[in-house]
């Protein structure tokens, strides 16, 4: 358990241009978890459509945990650590809303694969940050730098 632990949050060296992964994906969850706040299809009636018991908790609960780990992640703060809920969010949509496109009448496969492909490039660029990190320009490797004196 400690060496996951060390994992996730020792320092990055990774090149810098991890930088725009960390931004393109730090804001399309950001954005979309205050969307989940302020539009109500996008939100409480997508989560009832799709299933969810308490579907005003829930929207709210993937909300918060989207703006913040988003905003995180953008920043480049605990990169590896705030990317494991947000590839458990994106595999849930996959899940919940790409999959069950495979059995409805007029879609099946190449629908579905439309339909989430940019989830499907989420999902990958989640896992490249775990795997490498949040970069060096990121405050993952600023804080790396200057070590705490305790």
């Amino acid at each position: 358990m400690t060496r996951i632990i060390q994992f996730l949050l020792k320092p990055t060296e990774g090149l810098r241009s991890v930088l725009l992964v960390r931004i393109a994906v730090g804001l399309i969850f950001f954005t979309q978890g205050i969307l989940k706040y302020i539009d109500p299809n996008m939100g409480v009636v997508r989560f009832t459509r799709i299933g969810f018991s308490h579907p005003y908790f829930t929207a709210h609960f993937v909300g918060t945990f989207e703006v913040f780990c988003g905003l995180l992640l953008f920043l480049g703060l605990w990169t590896r650590l705030v990317s494991i809920p947000l590839l458990i969010v994106i595999t849930t949509a996959i899940a919940t809303t790409k999959i069950p496109e495979l059995f409805r009448a007029n879609q099946g496969f190449w629908y579905m694969v439309s339909d989430a492909r940019t989830d499907f490039a989420m999902f990958c660029c989640l896992v490249f940050l775990i795997s490498v990190g949040g970069g060096s320009w990121s405050l993952d490797a600023t804080l790396a730098r200057y070590p705490s004196s305790d």
